[in-house]
C-alpha cells in the first residue's frame, strides 16, 4: 500500500510494510545471513544494482529494509539506512562525508561520544573539528573555514536543551556549500522534521523514542538526496554497521505507538517542569515548553510539541546532583532516554564525564545539571518521586 499521502499515524503503522507469501500482518523476521538467487543472471543483477533482490544481510535484508522505508517516510526523506546503534549512524555519516584535511563544525553540547569520536579518533586521520554553541548563528559563521565540509547540529542539545534554528542553519550551509546533518533523536519525526526545514541528512538513535521500550539499540540515517544516501550506505556496509533483523523487527513494533507515547510523555513533562520550576532546591529548569526557556519562540516555530526531555540545576552543585541520584526510586538512574519509563542521570559524572572540565563548562554542561527523560507513568507518581528525592538533597 502506498502510504506517503496518508497521515502520520497511518504511516507509523503501515509505511515500509510489504505483503509476504503468507499474508503476515506484521513484517516477519528474515533471520538469514544470505539469500538464494533465482539464477546466475539474477545474482549478477543484484550485485550490479539492476535488481532490488537481497544478497547478504550486512548489505540488506527484507526486515531491515521495511524499517528503513518506514522511518524515511516519517521524515519525508528519500531513503533510510539502518545501523546497529546510534553511534553506528553517527560514525557512518562522519566516515562517508569527512576526509583527511576536512573540517566539521558541531554543536558543542552534543551527545558525548559523537564529540569524543571526533576529538579522539577522527583527529588521528587529519579531520579537524570546531565545537560552537550553534544556537548562536554568528558562532557557526565565524567557524567556517575553506576546508569545512559538514555542519552537524543536535537540537534540542544534549543535555543542555538549547535549541538551534534548523532553517537558518540550512541557509548558512547552502550559502557555504556545506552539508547540514541534524541529530533528531530528542524530538523524533513526530515533533520535528529537519529535512522539511532544509537539512540534508537526519539521523536518530532509534534506541530512544522511535523504539521507545529500552530493549534494543539501533540507529537510522535518512536523506532526501540520492547521492548522499548511496554514499552513506556504501560506507555503512563496508564498516559493517548494519542492523540485525531482530533489532529491526523490534523497532518496527515500537515505532507504531510513537505518537501515543510522545503525547502522553510530553503532557507529563509539562507538569513535571512546572513543579521543578517552583521547587526551592531547584535553581533553574530548561524545558522548551516553559516560556522561561530562552528559545521558547523557536520551539513553537520548528517543533510540533515540546517533548519530554528536560534539564534542571540544583542548588548545591555536583554533590546535590549525586544525592538526588541516590534518593529517587521510581525514576531509573540510567543513561539513554525516550522510553516509556522515566530516566534520570547526572551528565557531569556520567555521560559527559569523558569531556574535559573546560569543554564541559564551555558547552554549558555544569556540575549542577540533571537530565530527566519523563516517561508515561502516572504524573503524580513521577512528581512524588522527585519531591522525595529533592527532600534529601
Amino acid at each position: 500500500m502506498e502510504t506517503q499521502d496518508k497521515g502520520f499515524n497511518t504511516r507509523l503503522i503501515h509505511a515500509g510494510a510489504f505483503e509476504d507469501a503468507y499474508g503476515s500482518a506484521t513484517v516477519p523476521i528474515y533471520q538469514s545471513s544470505t539469500f538464494k538467487f533465482k539464477s546466475a543472471r539474477h545474482g549478477a543483477d543484484c550485485f550490479s544494482g539492476k535488481s532490488d533482490g537481497f544478497i547478504y544481510t550486512r548489505i540488506g535484508n527484507p526486515t531491515i529494509r521495511a524499517l528503513e522505508q518506514n522511518i524515511a517516510s516519517l521524515e519525508n526523506g528519500r531513503d533510510g539506512i539502518a545501523t546497529s546503534s546510534g553511534m553506528g549512524a553517527i560514525t557512518s555519516v562522519y566516515m562517508a562525508l569527512l576526509g583527511s584535511g576536512s573540517h566539521i563544525i558541531s554543536s558543542d553540547a552534543v551527545y558525548g561520544p559523537a564529540r569524543g569520536v571526533l576529538e579522539q579518533d577522527f583527529s588521528r586521520f587529519g579531520v579537524e573539528a570546531t565545537f560552537v554553541n550553534t544556537s548562536h548563528l554568528d558562532q557557526i559563521v565565524d567557524a567556517i573555514r575553506p576546508n569545512t565540509r559538514l555542519l552537524y547540529i543536535e537540537t534540542p542539545a544534549n543535555p543542555t536543551m538549547e535549541l538551534t534554528d534548523i532553517a537558518a542553519c540550512a541557509k548558512i550551509a547552502r550559502d557555504n556549500k556545506l552539508i547540514l546533518v541534524v541529530d533528531n533523536t530528542f524530538c523524533s519525526p513526530y515533533l520535528q522534521k529537519p529535512l522539511d526545514l532544509g537539512a540534508d541528512v537526519v539521523l536518530h538513535s532509534v534506541t530512544k523514542f522511535i523504539n521507545g521500550h529500552a530493549d534494543i539499540v539501533g540507529g537510522v540515517i535518512v536523506s532526501n538526496t540520492p547521492e548522499l544516501c548511496r554514499k552513506i550506505r556504501h560506507c555503512m556496509v563496508y564498516m559493517g554497521c548494519n542492523m540485525d533483523p531482530t533489532q529491526a523487527f523490534m523497532v518496527l513494533r515500537g515505532v507504531k505507538t510513537l505518537a501515543i507515547r510522545i503525547e502522553r510523555a510530553q503532557e507529563n513533562a509539562m507538569q513535571v517542569a512546572e513543579f521543578l520550576q517552583q521547587h526551592p532546591k531547584v535553581s533553574w529548569v530548561r524545558y522548551p515548553g516553559l516560556k522561561s526557556h530562552p528559545q521558547y519562540a523557536l520551539a513553537e516555530k520548528q517543533m510540533a510539541g515540546f517533548g519530554s526531555m528536560m534539564s534542571f540545576g540544583l542548588h548545591g552543585g555536583y554533590q546535590a546532583g549525586e544525592k538526588l541520584m541516590n534518593h529517587v526510586h521510581l525514576a531509573l538512574l540510567a543513561v539513554s532516554l525516550g522510553g516509556v519509563e522515566t530516566l534520570i542521570q547526572h551528565p557531569a559524572s556520567m555521560t559527559h564525564a569523558g569531556i574535559s572540565p573546560e569543554n564541559k563548562l564551555a558547552a554549558g554542561i555544569t556540575d549542577d545539571l540533571v537530565r530527566l527523560s519523563v516517561g508515561i507513568e502516572d504524573v503524580g507518581d513521577i512528581i512524588a518521586d522527585l519531591e522525595s528525592g529533592l527532600h534529601n538533597v
